[in-house]
């Protein structure tokens, strides 16, 4: 499962870039990755993980701007097309399953 999250946030003011820049932190910390400038994501073994993860960053959704919370399974990412000045490139890949001995 995945969860992803992309954003067109303002960057007017100093008080606007400085919501912008405490959001993608918040993501990262979270343990998102970047996948392009508006676009971060975050595997997650569950769907009650996924959700977990979609309430937090809605816990710290920014004042202004546009945030949209998307989640798809594994098999959906995977099927995603990237392409760099028009050539493929590789998806990102899917971590493996945590194993309990």
């Amino acid at each position: 499962m995945w969860v992803l999250v992309m954003f067109d946030l303002p960057v007017t003011t100093k008080a606007q870039r400085k919501a912008a820049t405490g959001f993608r932190k918040e993501l990262l910390e979270d343990g998102f990755d970047r996948l392009q400038f508006s676009v971060y994501a975050r595997p997650c073994p569950t769907e009650e993980n996924a959700l977990v993860h979609a309430k937090r960053v809605k816990g710290f959704l920014p004042p202004d701007g546009q945030v949209r919370i998307l989640k798809f399974t594994d098999k959906q990412f995977a099927r995603m097309e990237c392409y760099q000045s028009a050539l493929s490139t590789k998806t990102e890949s899917v971590p493996g399953q945590i194993q309990l001995f």
